[in-house]
């Protein structure tokens, strides 16, 4: 692709996805969804040696529920690469459950492990320094590859923090975990491509993301919900979807059955109750990639 049709492309990602806004956007005006409310990031894998990108507010910090597990499995793997942690039946369950299930007590499991830190009482001033010091771990790894915008040193839970990660919010005003559509769609495109650590790894990573959005009897919400709706018949899907009480998102890695193949990262705020919502967004994207105009 040369120059002039790497541009030409960019600029039909680009009104791709600001159609899919103006669309939503009027679709659901009755619900006070604002455009603030979104962000959305596009890469287009057809040449995955030349990604062509686009986005929406992609640059914006967002809380990111259970897609920073994507960051968690990535740290892993380079820790798993550089011999850093053992590759134990143990750990191997723990990430499993953190992506296909979402399991919040793998991922601080995980979390444990990465960063050498524990959940427990509350500290000492001096023990809680090198506390957060060590729970910097993740960040500093993704810092180091050039990664902007994100946050990712805290574990997920569900009925909220307890003793020293409630300590470290209240007390040392840590921020809470964010990313940016933009970050995420860069690790998810680098597993996609074999890229993320090395093709070996990225393809384990990729193999827990994969759903089977086809079987009656599935109860994964993150192959029934979400982006998966919106999909034609025959199409592949590799997703981690986040949700809680007040957001809504999707990391998706899509191939269509015409040879389209994409990374899309869609976050949503303040309207988690409308299942349809990630699905609303995603629509317009994947009918232009499935329609073969772009």
């Amino acid at each position: 692709m040369n120059k002039d049709e790497f541009t030409k492309q960019a600029a039909g990602l680009q009104a791709l996805v600001d159609r899919s806004v103006e669309k939503v956007l009027a679709d659901f005006a009755d619900k006070r969804l604002t455009a603030k409310q979104l962000a959305i990031s596009l890469v287009d894998l057809r040449q995955a040696d030349q990604p062509v990108s686009a986005g929406y507010r992609q640059a914006e910090p967002t809380y990111p529920a259970s897609i920073v597990k994507l960051f968690y499995l990535a740290a892993a793997h380079r820790w798993l690469e550089d011999g850093c942690l053992a590759d134990t039946a143990e750990l191997r369950r723990a990430l499993q459950d953190m992506i296909v299930h979402s399991g919040n007590e793998a991922t601080g499991y995980v979390m444990d492990l990465l960063t050498g830190t524990t959940s427990g009482p509350e500290l000492s001033p001096a023990e809680m320094a090198q506390w957060i010091e060590r729970r910097e771990a993740v960040n500093r790894y993704f810092a180091a590859q050039g990664y902007t915008g994100i946050n990712v040193n805290k574990k997920t839970w569900g009925e909220g923090p307890y003793g020293r990660d409630q300590q470290v919010l209240e007390e040392y005003k840590s921020p809470r975990n964010f990313l940016t559509a933009e970050a995420t769609a860069r690790l998810l495109t680098e597993m996609a491509t074999g890229k993320c650590v090395t093709t070996k790894r990225s393809e384990e990573m990729m193999a827990l993301m994969k759903r089977d959005q086809t079987r009656t009897d599935n109860a994964d919400r993150q192959a029934t919900e979400f982006i998966a709706p919106g999909l034609p018949a025959g199409a592949k899907l590799w997703s981690k979807g986040g949700w809680m009480s007040a957001v809504r998102h999707d990391a998706t890695y899509l191939e269509l059955p015409n040879g389209a193949k994409f990374v899309l990262v869609i976050f949503t705020a303040g309207h988690s109750e409308k299942k349809d919502l990630i699905a609303a967004v995603a629509r317009p994207i994947i009918e232009g990639f499935n329609s073969g105009r772009l």
